[in-house]
């Protein structure tokens, strides 16, 4: 199955809080500027910080393969933080690696300046919108 391409209506008011940006080029679905925001107590970016971005470009990544009635949520995902960073920009690629009738698995790959900081697998459900549901 082909990506058709379009990108998410709006984006979720949790990836607007956590400061995710979205490129409109062919580039990383997300962006993640690194501020004190998302530090820890040691100075380097938090691993939820990163899961999230992880997370959440799997999902954008997923959304160009649903049809127009369907809808995703996250089952589960599995991170390996390869390295600490501080400063910069994160971003995230991700990619499909299988889709079935309901489930699908992605990857995701975050560098900061082309440097490994993560990768994640994520399994996503995919069930149908009912009427009474918002877009």
């Amino acid at each position: 199955m082909a990506a058709r391409g379009h990108r998410p209506d709006r984006i979720s008011p949790f990836a607007n809080l956590v400061g995710l940006n979205f490129p409109e080029t062919d580039g990383p679905q997300c962006e993640l500027k690194i501020e004190d925001k998302v530090l820890n107590v040691y100075g380097t970016v938090h691993g939820g910080a990163i899961s999230t971005l992880a997370d959440i470009s799997m999902g954008y990544a997923l959304f160009g393969y649903l049809r127009e009635d369907e809808r995703l949520a996250t089952v589960e995902m599995k991170i390996n933080y390869i390295a600490a960073v501080s400063s910069g920009v994160l971003t995230a690629e991700a990619k499909l690696v299988n889709r079935s009738r309901n489930l699908a698995v992605l990857e995701s790959r975050v560098e900061c300046g082309g440097k490994l900081v993560a990768k994640a697998m994520g399994t996503f459900y995919i069930s149908r919108k009912t009427s009474r549901e918002n877009p």
